[in-house]
Formats: structure tokens, C-alpha cells, sequence
């Protein structure tokens, strides 16, 4: 047996692990939104303060996180749905059957996940993108990465262009003389850069009340999200990153299959040529004070750099993986991994119960620094209690759920005693 495979059944460590190291690390950009008025995700001097350490904080999340963990977690669905639709073959159901009702639950289950607990919620956008992936599920891994990069690019090009369209937009509204309808292309157009006046009380009050204030709150964030930005942005990159991720299972990628050699040769494409050329954009984004024509334009260029970071981030686990350090992180990514769709939904429970006016209140009253004590104490929860839980149960909670959804019948949960050996 590989280094990459578990001891139990053919789960592949490396898989687990990674997918482990992704869901920890997405908590570093979505406690923003949980925690403070949402277009803080988007530009730092919105809310949550963006000098001293909240300015290093959103940098180095910016450079190193964003977008990034999500594309790694993205490739992994994809990689996730060659695995599981190979493991059905000759069951009952069989690969297409398990696969759509998978993306059936998954998108119950993100519809109630959006609306009552964490609006930028991603399950319903894995869901409708597993849509489009699966009969591809067979095709040459080249041409799975081929199509994944064609789509990724199309997608750059489209906002390249719209970043242009709004600066027209604005340079046509600003001018003298401007009329009504210019006035009003711009209004309309600046809603995905800027907040409408009044925005950040509006989440304040909403988040910051009752469960039936914040359920409001959420609810009005979670339909634009859906109506607005996935159909636009969210949905063709994450069926760009699933194409991408399904091509790279089949070379081995995840699975170890690549040389050392190799993986440096990633790690120093993301690290040496990503990473700065991201902080690059960062700094004029810094440099423009954030202004927010500026900002989008920029964050638009360094959205083609996420998955050479991403993939240079997983590169240098999978290495620590086949060295054999870190043994005892590695078995607890791992397990974290295998529990990803619990700790996921955990995450936005937790925080539901730290930030809304229904629990602790803290909505709005930390800076992005000091978010970060709260992202420590979600990953030593998520770290502590997945690899303990999976010693006693088949699976995660969510997950369990999940599997006995998809088969229409309870699975087995609780994990057999071991048998005892009799004289």
C-alpha cells in the first residue's frame, strides 16, 4: 500500500489531508464576512481596519488565501467526483445515479446553509457545477485540465473587459454634463465594487438582533449572492477549477503519483512567480488607497494567479506527506479531510454563535486581526475532535447524513468494537 493510502478501505491520505489544509485555511477569508459588514470581504477599509496588523492581515490573506483555498477545495470536489463515481461502478446505485443524487442533497443542504447560517455559502454552487462536469468524468486528463484552463481563462477575459466597462462608466457619469441614463449605468454597474449607502447598518442591525433580524440579514446577502455573483463569477470558475482538479486526479497529482522533481517544480512556479507578482497587485491596490475601480481591476489580474498558489500550497504538503514528518498534523488534516463537509457547516455554526445578536453579539466588534484568534480556536476544534469522532464513528455527522440521503436508507454510523481474541 502507497503512502497516500489510508489504512482504512482505499481512502487516499494525501486527498484527505489536503482537503483538510483547504478547509482550515478558507476559514481565513470567509470569518470577514461572518464577522463583519460583508463588503469588508471585498475592500479592507469598509470595516474591520486596514492599517497596522488588520493591513498585514488582509495582505498576506490576500496574497496567500484568497481565492486560493477555495480553488484547492474546488479541485478536490472535482477530483472527489472521478473517485466516487469509480468506486460506484457495478454497485447499486451506480456511478450516474450516486453522483446526481450527491448534487441533489448537496444542493438542499446549501440552500438551508445560505439562508440560516452563512450566506457565501459554496455547496449550491458545487452542486449546479457538478451539473456540468460529470459526463466528463472519462475524458483524457488532458483534455479535463484543457477545458478547465479554457474556462478559467474565458472567465478572466470577461472581467477584464467588464473592469473596463466600468471605468467607461464611471468616466461617462463623473463628466460634465452627465445624463440621467449615464448617472444611472454607473449606479447599477458599481453595485459589485461598492456597498449602496447604508449597507453596513442595515447587516449591523440585522446580524447584530434576533435570530429572525439576522435570518433576514442573511437572507437578502444570500440572494444576491446567488442571483448576482454566482451565475457571473462563482459557477463557470468553479467548473473550471473541477475540470482542472478531475484532470490532475487522473495524472496522480493528489494521489502522490508525481515526482518530488515535479511538485518543486510547482512549488516554485506558485511561490517564486505567483506569489509575488500577487503581492505585486497587492501593493497598488494599497498604493490606490483602495479606491474601488482600482481595486477591482487589480483583483481581477490576480485572479489568474490562484491556482499556481493554490496548487504550489498543496505541492508542499504532499511532499511533507512523502517524507513522513508531521506524521501526527498530517493524521489530523487527514481526518479533517475526511470530515470536511462537517467541519464546514461546524464552521458557520460556531460562528453563527460568536457573531450574531443571538449568541455572543460580536458581530462588527472585531478588527481583521483580531479575527484571527477566532480562526485559531475553530481549527484546534476542527483538529481536535475529527480524529477522535472517526475512531468511534464510520463518518462525520454531515457526511453521514449525507450518505444515508443519497441511498435512502441509514447507514451504518457507530464504528464495530474491535473483535477480541478468545483462548
Amino acid at each position: 500500500m502507497s503512502m497516500s493510502q489510508a489504512a482504512a478501505g482505499d481512502r487516499h491520505v494525501s486527498i484527505d489531508a489536503v482537503r483538510g489544509f483547504a478547509v482550515l485555511g478558507i476559514l481565513l477569508m470567509n470569518i470577514v464576512g461572518m464577522g463583519m459588514p460583508s463588503f469588508a470581504y471585498i475592500n479592507p477599509t469598509y470595516a474591520g481596519g486596514h492599517t497596522g496588523a488588520d493591513l498585514w492581515t488582509w495582505a498576506a490573506n490576500n496574497v496567500l488565501t484568497d481565492g486560493k483555498m477555495r480553488a484547492l477545495f474546488t479541485m478536490l470536489f472535482g477530483a472527489s467526483a472521478v473517485l466516487i463515481a469509480e468506486r460506484a461502478e457495478g454497485g447499486s446505485p451506480g456511478p450516474l445515479q450516486t453522483h446526481y443524487r450527491r448534487l441533489f442533497w448537496l444542493f438542499v443542504i446549501g440552500m438551508i446553509h445560505a439562508y440560516f447560517l452563512w450566506f457565501g455559502d459554496i455547496l449550491v454552487c458545487y452542486a449546479l457545477a457538478g451539473l456540468v462536469i460529470y459526463p466528463f468524468r472519462k475524458f483524457d486528463a488532458r483534455v479535463q485540465i484543457g477545458l478547465g484552463v479554457l474556462v478559467l481563462a474565458a472567465l478572466l477575459l470577461k472581467n477584464v473587459l467588464g473592469s473596463h466597462e466600468l471605468e467607461a462608466l464611471h468616466a461617462a457619469a463623473t463628466a460634465p454634463g452627465a445624463t440621467a441614463a449615464a448617472l444611472k449605468a454607473w449606479q447599477e454597474g458599481s453595485m459589485a465594487i461598492m456597498a449602496p449607502p447604508g449597507m453596513a447598518a442595515q447587516e449591523l442591525a440585522g446580524f447584530g438582533g434576533g435570530f429572525m433580524e439576522a435570518l433576514s440579514a442573511r437572507a437578502n446577502m444570500a440572494m444576491m449572492l446567488q442571483t448576482v455573483f454566482l451565475p457571473s463569477d462563482t459557477l463557470p470558475e468553479a467548473i473550471g477549477q473541477m475540470f482542472v482538479g478531475m484532470g490532475l486526479f487522473r495524472v496522480g497529482f493528489f494521489t502522490l503519483g508525481w515526482s518530488s522533481r515535479a511538485y518543486g517544480a510547482m512549488i516554485a512556479v506558485g511561490y517564486l512567480i505567483g506569489a509575488p507578482v500577487t503581492a505585486w497587485l497587492a501593493w497598488m491596490i494599497w498604493a490606490s488607497g483602495f479606491e474601488p475601480l482600482k481595486l477591482h481591476e487589480l483583483e481581477v489580474w490576480q485572479s489568474a494567479t490562484r491556482p499556481f498558489i493554490a496548487l504550489a500550497h498543496a505541492s508542499l504538503l504532499l511532499l511533507i506527506i512523502r517524507a513522513g514528518i508531521l506524521q501526527s498534523l498530517v493524521e489530523r488534516l487527514a481526518a479533517a479531510g475526511r470530515m470536511a463537509f462537517s467541519n464546514y457547516l461546524m464552521t458557520s455554526i460556531i460562528t453563527n454563535l460568536l457573531f450574531c445578536g443571538y449568541g455572543l453579539g460580536l458581530y462588527g466588534k472585531l478588527s481583521r486581526f483580531e479575527q484571527l484568534a477566532v480562526v485559531l480556536g475553530v481549527w484546534a476544534f476542527i483538529l481536535l475532535w475529527s480524529k477522535p469522532w472517526l475512531a468511534r464513528f464510520q463518518y462525520g455527522p454531515f457526511e453521514w447524513l449525507w450518505r444515508s440521503l443519497v441511498r435512502w436508507r441509514l447507514q451504518p454510523f457507530v464504528r464495530p468494537a474491535p473483535a477480541t481474541a478468545t483462548a
